[in-house]
């Protein structure tokens, strides 16, 4: 009887599960009714601007228009710092994360997906959704810029820089 569950373990495609997108939080964080609760997903791959941030509405409505109202299926992958399930989601069948690098609607992270990182190359190559500003400002930058930590340093030949959670980061807003 093991044996016989076991293969069946491995021979069975992963179940993917499948709840209403009753709320999109903003350009990469969606919330699902789940039988009499909610889950708070973050979609895997992907870091969408911030609300405040120049194309974070833009990037809320693509991701809007894509999942809400639909039934997204979604594989757990891990559970961020603030409890959402970070999960690869699909909408109507098609990948959200994906969906918004296509619409120039987020940064890739850099080391986790080739995929993901070739789609955001190809909206900034042909300046799509929030690569058509010329200085986008990345959204993990944005959120520490009013910080007392990001107030901009001239270094001793010239280079601007800022200190963000004790690292050094070229470049200030």
């Amino acid at each position: 009887m093991r044996i016989l569950l076991a293969t069946l373990l491995l021979i069975a495609p992963l179940v993917l599960h499948a709840h209403e997108v009753i709320r999109v939080a903003d350009g990469d964080s969606i919330t699902l009714q789940v039988g009499p609760r909610r889950l708070k997903l973050r979609l895997a791959g992907i870091d969408a601007p911030e609300m405040k941030q120049a194309f974070g509405i833009q990037a809320r409505r693509s991701l809007h228009q894509l999942c809400f109202g639909t039934d997204a299926q979604y594989d757990a992958i891990a559970i961020d710092r603030f409890g959402r399930t970070v999960a690869t989601v699909r909408c109507n069948g098609v990948d959200a994360s994906q969906a918004q690098l296509e619409r120039g609607m987020a940064w890739a992270f850099r080391q986790k997906d080739r995929d993901l990182k070739a789609l955001e190359t190809a909206a900034r190559s042909n300046k799509i959704g929030l690569w058509s500003d010329p200085h986008p400002v990345a959204p993990w930058r944005f959120r520490y810029a009013g910080s007392q930590d990001a107030t901009c340093h001239v270094g001793s030949r010239g280079g601007r820089y800022r200190w963000v959670n004790g690292r050094k980061m070229y470049g200030c807003p």
